[in-house]
């Protein structure tokens, strides 16, 4: 079925072929990607628009020593396909499968750990200076994309990188997306290169030109130097790198394998750093992706004749949005902030209603965070959407630009808790321990859409730091109690053997755990225990007086989360009864089915209900005995 995609094991074995052989095997690895993530889920788009960039990677490139960095690394499905992983491939994504991001512990040709953006200019660098300092001899690329090349840590890392004068080529994969379409002036810069094809053959002979003018004197030869240079920043392309020390090439056709082989091969004899700007098309080779590629960045399993479909499903990325359009509609004040998630964060329709009030700032929480700030500080109500496991990229922004001021913006707190296939990059399971140490910060967390609602309305008047964290997925609807007031916790079923204090998603596990417990004769209270920071101490007092076995249950690392902050209290009331926390362990948690992580990790229904008949059954034998 594949005629040469079958013969490629390891990435020697490209130059094998010649170069219409690989033209053939291009379209091949397009076919292989489009059935395996088909079935699989995963980053399609992105992949399919880099076949002939990594094929002439590892072409120029030996990877058993030579060091290639993917930033964000979900374009380096074709990478793992060409270094020995072709036959895993099925196992894409899967619990105990291939990782959809490098990782260093799979194979000798994947140089760096990643999955968030803006990171492998620092450490393509760094591990240039290391080959340097230990005179050793080999190779450093990386890989960035334009979107990725927006977050100030790619910027730190050019600049460090233009004054290093190390031997570095970085490659600028330029597609004109993130996820959802690049913004900003390095957008633009960039898409200026792309479209004046003429830049180099005019730079050439302007220079050529300004040198051969005769002048006279210190004053017009400054005055020609100054037009000459200005001269340079209209006609000539990469300047801005040029500028920072960093020789520019480029741009190239990224699916071109033939000149991107002879274009590479030569700029990697020139020593120090180097740019090369290369065009690729995202989702080439798949029309679906083609024409719609935000829409085939992520996606799950689909047919492919068909394509994906658009999901009915209303999620809590949507309840949030949908929200916020209430809340714009009367005041406003209110704006939205995305970090270019405008689609992922459900602010589509939001944006489409306010167009001017939803502001994409690109791949830079850090900047989106203070930005906020700037904002809230001048009286407007800033709301900044993003995924938790992003969220950690802007934490000193939160510390010291927000809370410390104790400006009034909130953090809409997306894909909170386990995310499944995506992996420890992904996972939104630290934001409890780091938001929970900011002093100022107030956080709550929904049980179901109608709470997060409710959370997004009467937290508006607050003039302080909130933050509302929920999870992926499709949001729910649980009866709730009369008590409306999210300021407060609530309990949704009454009991008096033991109490479970849960949070957020997990607070539907717990009805159903409690559910379960009945049929053992063992009678649970449920406490939905929506706000977080500060939480109820007269609710958790009363809890204390009425139950002798306490557990708190979160989908969040036990360090630093919600249930150590209980059993602090508890400690301080002087409780003395037993209290357990049924939480993720204090460690990375790998790629996988949520469902199964639950199980494996103790917070499936199942295993919360063993842990608590095991607990309480010891219990009775130590009071039988006492």
């Amino acid at each position: 079925m594949y005629r040469y995609l079958s013969k490629i094991n390891k990435p020697e074995d490209l130059l094998n072929l010649s170069f219409e052989e690989i033209d053939l095997l291009s379209d091949e690895i397009r076919r292989f990607l489009i059935k395996n993530i088909s079935k699989t889920g995963g980053h399609l788009a992105s992949n399919l628009g880099v076949v002939e960039l990594t094929l002439a990677l590892h072409t120029i490139f030996d990877t058993n020593k030579d060091k290639i960095v993917f930033d964000v690394g979900h374009q380096s499905y074709v990478h793992k396909i060409i270094t020995g992983r072709r036959d895993r491939f099925s196992t894409l994504r899967q619990f105990n499968g291939l990782s959809g991001f490098p990782k260093r512990n799979e194979s000798i040709h994947d140089s760096f750990d990643t999955g968030h953006s803006s990171t492998s200019i620092s450490a393509a660098l760094g591990m240039a200076i290391a080959r340097d300092i230990s005179k050793q001899n080999y190779q450093v690329a990386a890989l960035i994309g334009d979107g990725a090349l927006t977050g100030g840590m790619a910027l730190e890392g050019l600049n460090h990188l233009g004054s290093s004068k190390t031997d570095l080529m970085v490659i600028l994969n330029d597609n004109e997306m993130s996820i959802c379409k690049n913004v900003g002036g390095i957008s633009n810069y960039l898409c200026n290169i792309r479209i004046t094809r003429t830049y180099r053959k005019l730079s050439k002979q302007m220079i050529g030109l300004m040198s051969s003018v005769p002048v006279i004197g210190i004053k017009a030869t400054n005055a020609a130097v100054k037009i000459k240079d200005g001269l340079k920043h209209i006609v000539m392309p990469g300047a801005f790198f040029e500028e920072m020390g960093i020789k520019y090439f480029g741009p190239f056709d990224g699916h071109d394998y033939r000149s991107l082989v002879k274009a590479l091969s030569e700029i990697k004899k020139i020593s120090g750093p180097k740019i090369v700007h290369v065009i690729t098309k995202k989702g080439k080779g798949y029309s679906f992706a083609e024409q719609n590629p935000s829409s085939y960045h992520g996606v799950g399993s689909f047919e492919v004749n068909k394509g994906v479909e658009t999901s009915s499903t209303l999620s809590y990325s949507n309840v949030a949005g949908n929200a916020l359009i209430d809340l714009f509609e009367k005041d406003n004040k209110c704006v939205a902030v995305t970090a270019a998630m405008t689609n992922g964060t459900g602010l589509d329709d939001l944006k489409e209603k306010f167009p001017q009030r939803v502001i994409d700032v690109g791949i830079a929480e850090g900047h989106a965070v203070t930005f906020a700030a700037g904002m809230a500080s001048a009286g407007v109500k800033p709301y900044f959407a993003v995924y938790s496991t992003f969220l950690q990229r802007a934490y000193d922004q939160i510390v010291h630009d927000v809370a410390l001021q104790k400006l009034p913006v909130t953090l809409l707190v997306d894909r909170a808790g386990l995310v499944g296939e995506d992996g420890e990059t992904h996972h939104g399971i630290l934001d409890l321990g780091f938001l929970n140490t900011i002093p100022n910060m107030m956080i709550l967390a929904p049980k179901d859409k109608e709470e997060l609602e409710s959370m997004i309305r009467q937290t508006h008047t607050c003039d302080f730091p909130v933050a509302i964290r929920y999870p992926r997925g499709k949001a729910i609807s649980i009866e709730s109690s009369a008590n409306d007031d999210v300021f407060k916790w609530e309990s949704l079923k009454k009991g008096d053997d033991v109490v479970i204090l849960a949070v957020g998603k997990m607070v539907e596990t717990a009805l159903h755990a409690a559910k379960e417990l009945l049929q053992h004769n063992i009678s649970c209270e449920v406490v939905n225990a929506r706000i977080i920071k500060p939480f109820d101490k007269n609710f958790l007092t009363s809890v204390s007086q009425n139950h002798s076995m306490i557990y708190t249950l979160e989908d969040n690392t036990i360090s630093g989360g919600f249930g150590s902050n209980i059993s602090k209290a508890l400690m301080d009331m002087n409780y003395t009864k037993t209290v357990k926390n049924i939480s993720l362990p204090d460690s990375f948690i790998e790629h996988g089915n949520v469902d199964l992580l639950y199980e494996k990790y103790g917070l499936s229904c199942e295993r919360i209900v063993e842990r608590i008949i095991k607990d309480y059954n010891q219990d009775k034998i130590l009071e039988e005995i006492s």
